[in-house]
């Protein structure tokens, strides 16, 4: 099921992508095209939430793709949620949200590849006093490592390359840059 709304929804992409982590690939996953189909988008991040099992006070999903599936996923679960965004290129807190000392907190993002931005998150909760139980997404790239818990509703791993051996590149084509983050 979640792989036919991704597929309904033109979430899947084909062509040659360069992804936020500086590598290559023929593949890649645009969630903003499932979350503008609210009743799709709510019954993909139903997935993710029948597999939470850790306990939680709040979800923070990071900006920009983050924002509406912790929303989405504060409302199926009955939870708090908040956002973090960058300010100069720095994971922090705005718009008067704050972390109380030892609130325990579940990280939503659509898509973690690398989980370089879960990793900013974790790292701002822990620098304000809370502590995080684990991570959830919509699509897992299968590419993050993390010590803690991954709840997604598919993963989905794609081939990525070096750009110096790519073989897109090779054949000819430039990789374009589909996602927010800024290198």
């Amino acid at each position: 099921m979640v792989l036919d709304y991704l597929k309904e929804t033109d979430a899947l992409l084909e062509g040659h992508f360069l992804l936020s982590s500086g590598r290559h690939s023929g593949r890649y996953v645009q969630c903003a095209k499932l979350l503008q189909y609210p009743e799709k988008a709510r019954k993909v991040i139903k997935v993710t939430a029948e597999k939470v099992h850790v306990e939680f006070d709040t979800i923070i999903g990071p900006a920009m793709g983050g924002i509406i599936p912790a929303c989405i996923l504060g409302e199926v679960m009955n939870k708090k949620n908040i956002f973090s965004e960058r300010v100069d290129n720095i994971m922090t807190l705005r718009r008067g949200f704050e972390i109380e000392r030892g609130e325990k907190f579940l990280i939503m993002e659509d898509v973690i590849t690398t989980g370089k931005s879960s990793m900013e998150v974790k790292r701002l909760v822990e620098e304000l006093g809370g502590e995080v139980v684990g991570f959830a997404c919509i699509v897992n790239r299968g590419l993050a490592k993390f010590e803690l818990p991954v709840f997604e509703a598919i993963k989905l791993e794609f081939e990525t390359y070096d750009p110096e051996t790519c073989p897109l590149c090779k054949g000819g084509s430039k990789p374009i840059k589909p996602g927010s983050r800024k290198f």
